[in-house]
């Protein structure tokens, strides 16, 4: 059993194999956190309970570590919740009520949430406090999986008492650590410069990020990760913490003078309030805790299984996702009907399965000052509408994908004409008109509804495959014409709540359908998202060398199986480099493979080139998508950077030389995760362009001991040829055979980092 009660020191004990957490019944009545991290066995703990128990060694409530401390009461640290009571006071004081722990995952109303199959998966505690004063009770719910070390945690809070009361912060989780010897890591940015990796020490005060958008954000994403000084990719103790949320966040770590650490994860407070009457109740978004005693990449296999399997949905949780051509870069507002026949055509001959046409086909769009909300086509550009240009490409043999962006709506539109009270804004101020457009009241049911409608028939007018949904800007001027006003602080999550709402009908009327979320790139690329749309293009931001730091910043937490990765023209259209086409596809591999540009310009060595790059790629895509995934340790980052995946039956490994320089000593590149006692057979990818020596010095039967231990030998070349931006993707078989038993060698065996349930659930 996952989960115990013990009854001598009243402490609950979440445990698997992975991890164990437990928290304890107080003398005050209160819950207080007692221990968390490496695997206990399940007994009783009384002298780790007793040392939790505040106020036993130490008066002062600031020491205590509780597991979700109140306000006013003598805790002088951030609380996790704030109640406002009719008369004004936020004082509370929930004591322990019960609990109850049961097998399986309950739902969550509304919001997207980790699910079991089965209900041997998981098992879950409730633990419910009340406030006797106010009236309110608050369930906090732990679901500890079988064979992960991941916790799912949020909160309930339900008015019993007879008054009206008022939610103004609930934190999806709170837990107190007892030291401050960590490195907070987080990733931060603007558009096409997402995801840029910041790693400090914790120090006295508060640190993290927040969103106020209305949207996850370009500039933040709402995780955090706490790791010890010295842990590395493939070592070393680390916390993750990961909310599934697409709107304003908090994600907070407090570090006090004694030296313990609060960490909070949920709604941004600061925008947010929430009315309740009496019997009614509210519902914190989902927070997923994962803990890794053995490194960041152990971390992030964690939540790629977890995130894979468990909170992305439907058909296209685990089918292979096709390769696309995306008409943006290749025509931006510049087309017609028979330009996109004729790139499709192209794409065809390659070995591209899906064709996609972007922004530009409704209304009276030729630039972005107008037509949002008004989905109908163009037939300036396409005199067959939508519906006769699908089935042309679709009679191709390809598949037919379409851009919308259902959330806002243009000055210029029909739509803004017949609703201009639709668009979000407050009454006697002037709106913010950014990239020419307004954002649409999604709190408001008659919008969502309405989308609902447009969207339907919008589909089901052609034979579309595949949505790319995009989203290109934030709120200003938050305000619903729909909310009275002492419920205004409810907008912001209420407009989230309309959004899963959109996209959950969609989704559940065409299962057949691949839903891509966008939002100007990574703008709302969050896990939210992902329990409706089970991939995101990261960012606009196609350049190759960029893409390196993208990618490997977003698999922190991200599969990549939830990532849009293509190979776009050169010079690139955001940063004006120029790379070869085979070193912007082996970082595109790593990846959902798609193409941004025009492929009627290509010359034949060009259209040869990618008819190969999509050839590989069909042959090994379900490696490169559903495969664990690795970051590889290279010698020094600025020159170089690896990655590989690895699935039953083979291992891919791309190795990037970014700048090169004369001279340098070889690189040892070892590599993770293989059977020590196992023979390999390493080849290259040779139609990718490779250095001699590499191939001579690796490919062959290698033993995994030798792979992981003494790794690959690369760019060993005294002065190189191949100048910047040059990679090598080596292809590796799993055989077999073992070595002899006198050529083992004494190693412990290179971890599997996804337990049973995450074997089960892999490639």
């Amino acid at each position: 059993m996952p989960i115990s009660f013990d009854q001598q020191t009243k402490t609950v004990h979440l445990y698997n194999s992975s991890l164990s957490y437990l928290f304890t019944l107080l003398y005050t009545g209160a819950v207080g956190q007692v221990y968390c991290g490496a695997p206990l066995a399940p007994r009783s703990y009384p002298f780790l309970a007793l040392s939790a128990s505040g106020g036993v060694f130490h008066p002062d409530k600031n020491t205590v570590r509780f597991e979700y401390p109140a306000y006013g009461t003598g805790d002088y640290r951030t609380p996790a919740f704030v109640i406002q009571s009719r008369n004004g006071s936020t004082v509370t004081e929930p004591l322990y009520q019960s609990h109850k722990i049961y097998d399986g995952k309950p739902s969550v109303s509304a919001l997207p949430a980790l699910y079991t199959e089965r209900e041997d998966e998981a098992q879950t505690v409730e633990l419910t406090l009340f406030d006797a004063p106010s009236g309110v009770r608050i369930i906090l719910y732990y679901t500890i999986f079988t064979d992960l070390p991941v916790i799912a945690r949020r909160a309930r809070f339900i008015n019993a008492g007879e008054e009206p009361c008022r939610v103004r912060k609930a934190m999806s989780l709170n837990l107190d650590l007892p030291d401050r010897d960590w490195h907070l890591l987080t990733v931060s940015g603007a558009w096409a410069r997402e995801l840029q990796i910041s790693e400090k020490p914790l120090m006295p005060g508060f640190q993290g990020i927040k969103s106020s958008r209305g949207n996850s954000g370009h500039q933040q994403n709402p995780f955090l990760i706490l790791k010890r000084p010295a842990t590395t990719d493939s070592g070393g103790e680390a916390w993750g913490f990961s909310l599934l949320y697409s709107g304003n966040f908090s994600a907070t770590v407090e570090s006090d003078c004694y030296g313990t650490s609060r960490v909070q994860l949920g709604i941004n407070d600061e925008t947010f309030s929430w009315k309740l009457e009496k019997g009614e109740s509210f519902d914190t978004p989902e927070a997923v805790l994962v803990y890794s005693p053995d490194g960041l990449n152990r971390l992030s296999q964690v939540f790629h299984t977890v995130y894979q399997s468990r909170l992305a949905r439907g058909p296209w949780r685990d089918k292979e996702r096709p390769v696309l051509l995306n008409n943006w870069e290749g025509t931006y507002f510049n087309f017609t009907e028979h330009k996109l026949l004729a790139m499709a055509s192209a794409a065809k001959e390659l070995g591209i399965e899906l064709f996609v046409l972007d922004d530009g086909w409704f209304g009276e769009r030729d630039n972005d000052s107008s037509s949002l909300g008004d989905w109908f086509a163009d037939t300036r550009k396409l005199p067959s509408g939508i519906a006769g240009l699908a089935e042309q490409i679709t009679g191709m043999g390809l598949q037919f994908g379409l851009w919308i962006e259902p959330e806002m709506i243009s000055k210029k539109s029909r739509l803004f004409e017949l609703h201009p009270d639709w668009a979000i804004g407050v009454p006697g101020r002037c709106r913010s008109e950014q990239r020419n457009q307004y954002v649409l009241d999604m709190s408001r049911q008659e919008i969502v509804d309405y989308l609902t409608t447009i969207i339907t028939d919008l589909i089901e007018s052609a034979p579309i495959s595949y949505i790319k949904w995009d989203m290109n800007r934030s709120i200003t001027e938050p305000f619903s014409l729909s909310l009275p006003p002492d419920r205004q602080g409810e907008f912001f999550h209420r407009y989230i709540l309309g959004v899963y709402e959109l996209y959950d009908r969609l989704t559940t009327r065409f299962p057949q359908v691949l839903f891509e979320s966008c939002a100007g790139g990574g703008g709302r690329f969050d896990p939210g998202i992902l329990a409706f749309a089970p991939q995101a293009w990261l960012s606009d931001n196609t350049d190759a060398l960029e893409r390196l730091r993208l990618q490997a910043s977003a698999s922190l937490v991200y599969p990549q199986s939830s990532w849009g990765s293509h190979v776009s023209a050169v010079p690139n259209h955001q940063t004006g480099r120029s790379t070869s086409l085979n070193f912007r596809a082996m970082v595109a591999f790593f990846g959902n493979l798609g193409f941004e540009l025009d492929p009627t310009t290509l010359s034949p060595e060009e259209k040869q080139a990618i008819a190969s790059v999509c050839a590989f790629y069909k042959a090994h895509r379900r490696t490169f998508q559903y495969g664990r995934f690795f970051r590889l340790a290279v010698p020094d980052p600025a020159l170089y950077a690896a990655w590989q995946v690895s699935s039953e039956a083979e291992t891919l490994v791309g190795f990037y030389k970014l700048l090169a320089q004369p001279n340098r000593p070889p690189v040892r590149l070892h590599l993770a995760g293989l059977e020590p006692a196992l023979v390999y057979d390493v080849s290259l990818w040779e139609e990718g362009g490779f250095e001699e020596q590499d191939k001579s010095y690796n490919c062959g039967q290698r033993g995994g001991d030798e792979l992981m231990y003494g790794g690959l030998l690369l760019d060993a070349t005294y002065v190189t040829k191949r100048g910047d931006f040059f990679g090598e993707l080596f292809v590796i078989r799993h055989g077999t055979a073992t070595l002899p038993e006198e050529e083992r060698k004494p190693a412990d065996r290179a971890g599997d980092s996804r337990g049973d349930f995450g074997k089960k659930l892999s490639v």
